[in-house]
């Protein structure tokens, strides 16, 4: 029963169901829930750094009930944007109300779609990465899949790797460098697993590819069945969703660097080289993303089983309100520089 906390992450797509069904201003019920509500009560909630016991670690290692909690977010995600191409097209709707609308399902993209696809794309199971791709199609961000297991997990905290934020280096600055590098890395990385194998370009393994043949589809079906304010409204919430991946990119490796070897490789990722927080609410909201240390000391990890460690340089405050503290470069710097392990400063 204890595993039911993980229901709270459908509180985002709710909020985002009552701003499509009431208008006005419930349309920014969404933002506000999750940027101001969540980090109130992240502040009156305790901290909670207990792992679970080895029982029921290996209860939960086979086909859960908590994994079909992921599944379902597909259902989820794509319904809350078919009622909003549905409202915003079919209904008279004020600029701030559209604002409003696109706004929210940017933000269940992000939380409900790429959050939940990250999880899906470390997992063994070939329907499992798949179900997690369709979930990163409404972000147009594809492409995430690739850089992040091939690229971002063998050079997270070095300066190779674009998701790694460095010491001083601002959100806004960060949103640029990360979106640009990311991308050409996936291409990258294609070609090379392309050479590998001794296929062409034109290969049907060029995954890269297919991506963006995917994602030009569900943009043209967008734009034949809902217009050019439909196409609008998918594109822009769409950056709404990857900013806000990039924002939680920003928090979970900010000025965290891993110390170059004598044989000029990196030392291995360890639970020193993530950002972790045992903020209860923002941990079960985000199926334990906060535990990134963790993740990234073992990534083959289901979100259930992801452990604390005390070693793990640890966030003053949670994610969601990490991410509004982000937005303020100065108040960040201030607040998480001195934070920043001095021997990993630059």
């Amino acid at each position: 029963m204890k595993d039911l906390k993980y229901l709270t992450a459908y509180s985002t797509p709710l909020c985002a169901f009552i701003g499509l069904t009431y208008q006005d201003v419930w349309v920014w019920l969404t933002p506000i829930y999750a940027f101001v509500l969540v980090p109130i009560i992240e502040s009156i909630l305790p901290v909670n750094e207990v792992n679970i016991d080895s029982q029921e670690k290996e209860d939960k290692q086979s086909l859960h009930w908590t994994d079909f909690l992921l599944y379902l977010n597909i259902v989820i995600v794509y319904c809350i944007l078919l009622l909003t191409l549905t409202t915003v097209t079919t209904q008279e709707t004020s600029l701030a109300e559209l604002v409003g609308l696109i706004f929210s399902a940017g933000i269940v993209i992000g939380s409900n779609g790429i959050n939940v696809a990250h999880e899906l794309g470390h997992r063994k199971s070939k329907i499992e990465r798949t179900l997690g791709k369709l979930l990163l199609l409404p972000a147009l961000y594809m492409h995430f899949y690739i850089e992040h297991n091939y690229g971002h997990h063998l050079k997270a905290a070095t300066p190779e790797d674009p998701a790694t934020a460095k010491y001083n280096q601002s959100l806004y600055s960060f949103w640029v460098s990360s979106i640009y590098k990311q991308y050409t890395n996936s291409w990258r990385i294609q070609m090379d697993l392309l050479k590998r194998a001794n296929n062409s370009f034109l290969s049907f393994k060029n995954d890269m590819l297919w991506y963006h043949i995917f994602q030009a589809s569900y943009l043209f079906v967008a734009y034949w069945f809902f217009g050019s304010l439909g196409l609008m409204v998918v594109i822009f919430a769409a950056i709404a969703g990857f900013l806000l991946l990039e924002t939680i990119n920003y928090i979970e490796h900010y000025g965290l660097r891993r110390k170059k070897l004598p044989s000029g490789r990196y030392e291995r990722v360890r639970e020193v080289h993530s950002w972790n927080s045992n903020h209860v609410f923002g941990r079960i909201m985000l199926y334990e993303l906060t535990r990134h240390s963790d993740h990234h000391y073992r990534a083959n990890k289901k979100y259930q089983l992801l452990d604390y460690h005390d070693i793990s340089p640890q966030l003053p405050y949670g994610y969601p309100t990490s991410m509004v503290l982000s937005l303020l470069p100065p108040l960040w710097f201030k607040i998480m520089n001195k934070r920043v392990p001095a021997d990993q400063r630059p």
